[in-house]
């Protein structure tokens, strides 16, 4: 009776009420939770209580299994996973026991059997689910709740697990959903339970798809919902078909013409906007599809294979019908709607943008006579659907189809900048933004006057306009920079340098506006100011400076600015104006001369100082601060360890501040950039860094994406202190020989993601680990002996990486850096992997590679390799290594010193015994033996030497 009491006061509206019966509860759980858990599901399946306490147990129980904090999930589910059998099978029972008694929607019980589900059955530890709720839901003689409460959980199901887990049971799973949704079931609130358990659960129904039988089953009864006459149900199924087309667009043709077109196309023109958005939707997709396949088919081209997939080209079939419906939905838009409100009007502009990537120029003749039409009409609502439809279309399209178009379009565009509308003057500015992002040469060569002229008068309008007129100088400042620049130098001048001032002063006027934090504006301004001095040719160089001591300025003023804060609000905004500060401070950092940077280091550094030590730590405000930072470092470099004593409390605090992994990387990050600026100068930091580093590493709460970034760190640190890296070597070598076995799902992009970047990490850890203990000189340091012991591991560790036909570019650019550091520091020893046919392969791939960094470093690491082939058992002449090193046909040339002795491996001519096949400085091809030739023991010279395959050691006297 108690619990049933502090139930019924979990919806209090007593504020007290509700925290003591949520203490209550809490306390109930950490004290028994193996009784709470029974009483809860106790209560939840008695009929005779009360709807709203019954309701309020589910809620408790479910919230006992999971959680939106995925961390906090998987404890649930591991503490579900240690109670006793019979406890959990208990809690099982009841729970499903109390589907379908329940009056209220949705079940409650429906989640909780869902979430015990998403915990047992990787284990298998509910096998028989699956088939128990098929039989609730296709028995005749279970309730209608009983159904709809299982489909729920069914749903809930497929929504929260790994698809593979399911997949076996796809077939029971889609009996029950099919039978939900059959033309014959009368209640719809069956339907769309039904409907929406299938649209979770497509990602595992692919060998069901495969199947043209059981396709055409499940499409008739999709198709079939989509004409049903309740909202939900409808709106579900066209749901259904948008995710069909991007998970099984390669099945589709059969039934694109007969009915996805019909159904779709009525959609959209529904006025029902739930209705219209999924028609759109549906198009939007198929677009994304097939501009996905475009891009695969070129790749295929270009490495001279067919395609894996074709594209049918449904969105330029259909080009002609949809644009019609598309551009009379842009005429719907609201004058004051919420912009996070997403409407026909918005998904009808983004589906014509994908339209016009898609299908290219085949759009421009489809939508511009609606343009010309409408962009004068009285009606506002059909001016700004022109201007909308105009600027969708100009990606995609070749630029030579759109530049004289956009010539002729610019003096409507900009008078219409005038207009008495906001929402067209919005538009209008949206549209400038984008003819200077994707065709700038349409107004740099002609009307950039007036141009500029109607954007800086633009920035004094509404902050929605203004923050738009933002975006169109950050795209003008990017493509005029590019028109000039011809070379790796620095532009003289370009089109905007005597508008340079002019157009910096109002976009640093309008950052200061009151109505600035309206609409993005002050972010928008800054980050076209940063755009320009990013952009800025040398002839500007004068007023980049006067932009450095403004910014400084306001640096300096930020700490007085807090004691103003009133509200979240002000907070929110003083945080913002930190972050844009110090991001715009890093733009001028990068534009300083050389000569200039180290004069206001000591000011920018004293001004972000003062915002480590005022600020709250707020995540987002020290994440850019220490990205300032970084920039400092790489600006004015080893110049910086002046500031390394009074930075370092909070370089500290960054490596601490694992709850926030982004500014918690940034930290990281920012060690590298120190180590490769102040070189050996950071050793007196190192102790109290490495601790907390190899700490980090070893904390399960720690984000995992920052332990890459971690062990790079180890690299840097390595060869920044060199052989006073010695007291960290044998913790970081097992830290990394544990990392380099992480094993993920190779299914899963995101784990593939990871795994690529920490063998990254840890190829580019040996690698400084090796480069800081071998040294500079030509002699590699003694102390790299003390990795002689890890060769063979660091050698199994390449191999395995090798072995992957998938590399990317900048792992193949870390082998081959690794692979030619331990060539040079460790010679002889390296011969297992300067003879291995995999790595042979993989450098000649990274020397094909079009990535530059992989084909460098490739290049070099082969002729390390080829050094150590030819320097294997004996002393090379100097003649012998050059050739060895040129000639990839020279096997190994050795010699004992004099001049008329040569050992080499000879292969003997199968067709002719008398002849050996020689590659030496001498002879090339097959010979006679005109000279004394003796076939020596293995023993003799090198005990590694291969004599099988027809070879055998042959001495050669000159």
């Amino acid at each position: 009776m108690d619990l049933i009491t502090i139930l019924s006061k979990t919806i209090s509206p007593d504020h007290n009420e509700l925290e003591a019966a949520q203490h209550f509860l809490e306390q109930a759980a950490a004290n028994n939770f193996v009784e709470y858990l029974r009483s809860l599901s106790d209560v939840l399946q008695n009929v005779n209580n009360n709807m709203i306490v019954r309701t309020a147990a589910g809620l408790q129980l479910k919230n006992s299994l999971t959680s939106k904090d995925n961390a906090l999930k998987i404890e649930c589910q591991k503490r579900w996973l240690n109670l006793p059998e019979e406890v959990r099978n208990y809690v099982k029972i009841k729970v499903l026991n109390t589907l379908g008694t329940e009056t209220t929607r949705p079940s409650s019980a429906a989640q909780c059997v869902a979430y015990i589900a998403v915990a047992e059955l990787p284990y298998n530890l509910w096998p028989d689910l699956i088939k128990l709720l098929t039989q609730n839901v296709t028995n005749s003689t279970c309730t209608e709740m009983m159904k709809e409460a299982t489909l729920e959980a069914i749903g809930y199901i497929c929504q929260d697990i790994q698809p593979e887990i399911l997949q076996i049971q796809a077939n029971d799973i889609l009996t029950a959903i099919v039978h939900g949704m059959r033309k014959d079931e009368t209640n719809d609130h069956v339907k769309l339970a039904a409907t929406n358990a299938l649209l979770n659960s497509l990602e595992f129904t692919k060998a069901n798809f495969e199947k043209e039988s059981e396709r055409h089953f499940i499409m008739q009864v999709v198709c079939e919902a989509t004409q049903s006459e309740n909202l939900k149900v409808k709106v579900a199924a066209l749901q259904c078909l948008v995710k069909i087309m991007s998970l099984y667009y390669q099945y589709m043709e059969h039934y694109m013409g007969p009915a996805l077109f019909a159904i779709t196309m009525q959609a959209m023109k529904d006025e029902r906007d739930q209705v219209a958005l999924q028609g759109i939707e549906f198009w939007s997709n198929v677009c994304d599809e097939e501009i996905d396949l475009s891009i695969e088919a070129m790749e295929a081209q270009e490495q001279g294979v067919p395609p894996a997939r074709a594209s049918r080209f449904y969105a330029k079939g259909a080009l002609q019908y949809l644009i019609p419906i598309l551009t009379q939905t842009l005429t719907k838009q609201e004058e004051h709607d919420d912009e996070d409100d997403w409407n026909p009007c918005k998904a009808a502009g983004v589906c014509l943008m994908l339209m016009a990537n898609c299908c290219e120029d085949a759009v421009v003749n489809e939508v511009l006579p609606f343009v010309t039409k409408n962009i004068t009409d009285p009606d506002w609502r059909k001016r700004d659907a022109a201007v909308m439809a105009f600027g969708s279309i100009l990606e995609g399209p070749e630029t030579s189809t759109l530049k004289m178009i956009v010539e002729q379009a610019l003096p409507s565009l900009i008078a219409l900048m005038s207009d008495e509308n906001v929402v067209v003057r919005d538009t209008v500015a949206w549209t400038l933004g984008r003819i200077c992002e994707t065709i700038p040469e349409a107004v740099l060569s002609s009307n950039l006057d007036i141009l500029i002229n109607t954007l800086i008068q633009g920035l004094s309008s509404e902050p929605r306009v203004a923050a738009n007129i933002c975006w169109a100088f950050n795209s003008l400042a990017s493509g005029a920079y590019k028109a000039e620049e011809n070379s790796d130098e620095e532009p003289k001048t370009y089109c905007l340098s005597k508008y340079f001032n002019y157009i910096v002063g109002r976009l640093l006027a309008t950052t200061e506006r009151q109505d600035a934090n309206q609409a993005n504006l002050r972010s928008a301004a800054y980050e076209a100011l940063m755009e320009l001095i990013k952009n800025s040719p040398k002839d500007c160089y004068y007023y980049v400076q006067e932009v450095t001591k403004i910014i400084l300025n306001r640096l300096e003023q930020i700490p007085l600015l807090e004691s103003a804060i009133q509200s979240s609000s002000d907070r929110d905004q003083y945080n913002d104006l930190q972050s844009l500060l110090c991001a715009t401070l890093q733009s001028v950092l990068r534009k300083m001369s050389p000569e200039d940077a180290p004069k206001i280091s000591d000011y920018v550094m004293q001004g972000l100082l003062k915002m480590f030590n005022a600020s709250e730590k707020s995540g987002s405000v020290q994440e850019d601060a220490l990205m300032a930072v970084g920039t400092l470092v790489e600006v004015i470099g080893e110049d910086f360890m002046k500031y390394m004593e009074a930075f370092k409390p909070y370089l500290i605090l960054g490596l601490k501040n694992y709850s926030e992994y982004h500014v918690f990387i940034i930290a990281v990050g920012l060690v590298g950039d120190i180590c490769r600026a102040v070189s050996s100068r950071i050793q007196p930091y190192c102790d109290e860094i490495m601790t907390i580093l190899i700490e980090n590493l070893g904390n399960p709460e720690v984000h995992r994406n920052v332990k890459p970034q971690m062990l790079s760190a180890f690299g840097d640190i390595a060869l920044a202190i060199g052989v006073n890296f010695q007291p960290y070597l044998d913790v970081v070598l097992n830290t990394l020989l544990h990392a380099s076995q992480v094993q993920v799902d190779k299914n899963d992009y995101a784990s593939v993601v990871y795994v690529n970047e920490l063998r990254e990490s840890i190829l580019e850890a040996f690698t400084g680990i090796v480069q800081g203990l071998k040294g500079d000189g030509e002699v590699p340091n003694i102390e790299v002996n003390l990795l002689t012991n890890h060769v063979q591991f660091i050698i199994q560790f390449i191999l395995t990486i090798a072995s992957d036909n998938n590399l990317i570019d900048s792992i193949i650019a870390a082998l081959a850096g690794l692979i030619g550091d331990l060539c040079t520091a460790f010679n002889n020893l390296m011969l297992p992997l300067a003879d291995n046919e995999l790595i042979h392969n993989l450098l000649n791939r990274g020397r094909r590679s079009k990535c530059t960094k992989a084909k460098t470093l490739s290049t070099w690491a082969f002729k390390e390799c080829k050094k150590i082939k030819a320097n294997q058992g004996g002393i090379v002449s100097s003649e012998q290594r050059k050739l060895a090193a040129e000639d990839p046909n020279i096997d190994v040339g050795i010699t004992n010193g004099s001049n008329n002795v040569i050992y080499a491996i000879g292969k003997v001519d199968p067709k002719d015994r008398t002849k050996v096949k020689y590659h030496g400085p001498k002879s090339r091809g097959f010979f006679r033996k005109k000279v004394l030739v003796e076939a020596l023991s293995t023993e003799t010279i090198n005990d590694k030497y291969d004599l099988s395959k027809n070879k055998t050691i042959l001495r050669y006297t000159i």
